[in-house]
């Protein structure tokens, strides 16, 4: 299937103009194409881009998505044909035209549940079918998943031999559809196939939501393109992000058998053999929000250096225990979501705000960068320090810096609600673009966290997105003073609050000056 962008007014590019609002991922099917091939089905295949090319089949479904800038503002017209492809040439007048769409961007979205269906034409005196599009907005995660998948006792289907199968991945729309976004090869005329480890964006998996259903189909290969349903089992990304263990076992399922045979027990097995994702957050690469500019400070450095500047003055000693989370550390690769910033288990103090700074960069050369992103266990590790001080004498404040993605919100919730009880607070800043839902809910202005229907006893997280505090012209000074100001404001009220709970009264003025405990400061 062949794609074309056209102009309204003018010729307008939709992957080259000014500035998107958003991106879009557009996946397209079509239904009952004209059959062009006497002796077979028709192999549609989809110029800003085209799709891959399906045999044998008059009702295709696209894995190969389009992705487009979204312009509330502008007319965005769209062409669509779809062609049986004949020959290896890309030239598409060496193919049969099944027929045409036009549509603008803007249907697709404004649709009910951002779905489309239009009829096919430009065959004069036929019925060409018709194609189905659906759009969803692209979020911000830039990981990339790495599985293998092997199969026990499945099904035979073929009379004169053993199955021939394979794996079609969907994700799941609000709507209860879902959209198809992997096939794994075809494992020849095996009931117990291993299939070839691949790589998948996560958002294609399940775009950054680490709960959305994941279904899989376990299909017989058949050459005239009419595969055999074998089952289906349904899975998300956090399920298959637990790795090789009991939990990634599935039993293959097929709706039809089990309402039939009362005996029916299942289809066979399909069990995850591996599991990885790789960060694209390369500090090395400018599009990293982790890249260290020889020019100036990136957006952590710059949240790190505005709070802790201020609140140091509190600390005696000014020695500050870092942490960061979401990393391989050397040497052996090992995941970690909670490893001091300067490599030291036994002290993970660094000396003033600097210290933190360069323990920081440090980190950075010597660290994968790896998801999923867990916030529990750091705030845990600064409660159980919390939970030693039980006169007053101390009080902490965890700062952490995070892009957003955030993957054990139920873990995180009862580690606030369990926090809320001791002598600290959590200030939680935002980098980037992405969108911060997940962690405006951990902030209690409004609503209190609460965790298995126990609620926090206090409002102890304060968070804002450093995006609303950047200085338009660029200063970068008076985006961090902003940004202090703001993020520490409720600090001195929690303190008290917590202080007056407990009753704790203030102790007397001191000759020297009086101090804050360490802050822990996490990257």
């Amino acid at each position: 299937m062949d794609g074309e962008k056209r102009g309204a007014s003018g010729d307008f590019d939709p992957l080259n103009s000014a500035v998107p609002a958003t991106k879009i991922e557009i996946t397209v099917s079509c239904r009952n194409l004209l059959d062009m091939d006497t002796f077979s089905k028709s192999d549609p295949g989809m110029a800003f881009g085209r799709t891959e090319v399906i045999d044998n089949t008059l009702n295709p479904d696209f894995v190969r998505k389009f992705v487009l800038d979204f312009f509330f503002e502008e007319k965005q017209n769209l062409r669509y044909d779809v062609y049986n492809v004949d020959t290896r040439s890309s030239n598409l007048s060496k193919h049969d035209f099944l027929g045409q769409m036009f549509c603008t961007l803007g249907e697709i979205i404004g649709s009910t549940g951002s779905r489309l269906e239009r009829t096919l034409s430009g065959i004069p005196g036929k019925k060409c079918g018709t194609i189905v599009f659906s759009a969803e907005e692209l979020s911000n995660c830039r990981d990339i998943a790495t599985m293998q998948l092997c199969a026990n006792k499945l099904d035979k289907k073929d009379f004169f031999g053993k199955s021939d199968p394979f794996l079609v991945f969907y994700r799941s729309n609000e709507d209860g559809t879902f959209t198809i976004c992997h096939k794994t090869e075809v494992i020849k005329n095996n009931l117990n196939p291993v299939w070839q480890p691949f790589t998948i964006p996560v958002r294609a998996l399940c775009n950054g939501d680490y709960d959305r259903t994941v279904k899989v189909d376990v299909y017989d290969w058949d050459r005239d393109g009419s595969h055999d349903f074998i089952g289906e089992f349904t899975t998300s990304y956090r399920e298959l992000s637990r790795g090789q263990s009991q939990f990634n076992v599935y039993e293959v399922l097929n709706p039809k058998k089990k309402g039939k045979k009362k005996k029916y027990v299942n289809s066979g097995t399909v069990t995850l053999l591996s599991f990885k994702v790789e960060s694209e957050c390369n500090p090395s690469q400018p599009t990293s929000l982790h890249y260290m500019s020889p020019y100036q400070m990136n957006a952590y450095a710059m949240a790190l250096k505005a709070v802790g500047e201020i609140i140091q003055d509190y600390d005696s000693d000014k020695h500050f225990p870092a942490y960061g989370f979401g990393a391989k550390l050397p040497p052996d690769g090992k995941i970690s979501h909670a490893f001091p910033l300067n490599s030291n288990t036994e002290n993970p103090n660094c000396v003033g705000i600097e210290g933190v700074l360069e323990a920081y960069f440090q980190s950075l050369r010597t660290v994968q960068l790896y998801g999923p992103t867990n916030f529990a266990p750091v705030i845990n590790q600064v409660a159980r320090c919390a939970a030693e001080v039980t006169d007053g004498s101390q009080y902490f404040v965890l700062l952490m810096i995070t892009d957003g993605v955030i993957s054990d919100m139920a873990q995180t919730k009862e580690a606030v609600v369990n926090a809320a009880s001791l002598p600290m607070s959590i200030i939680i800043v935002g980098v980037g673009p992405a969108e911060f839902d997940a962690m405006e809910e951990l902030d209690g202005d409004e609503v209190r966290v609460s965790s298995r229907g126990r609620f926090a006893e206090r409002d102890i997280v304060q968070f804002v997105p450093f995006r609303d505090y950047i200085d338009r012209s660029g200063n970068q000074v008076l985006s961090m003073a902003r940004l202090a100001k703001d993020v520490l404001a409720e600090i001195p009220d929690q303190l008290l609050s917590f202080m007056k709970s407990r009753g704790v009264e203030p102790r007397p003025p001191l000759p020297a000056t009086p101090s804050l405990p360490p802050s822990h400061h996490t990257i």
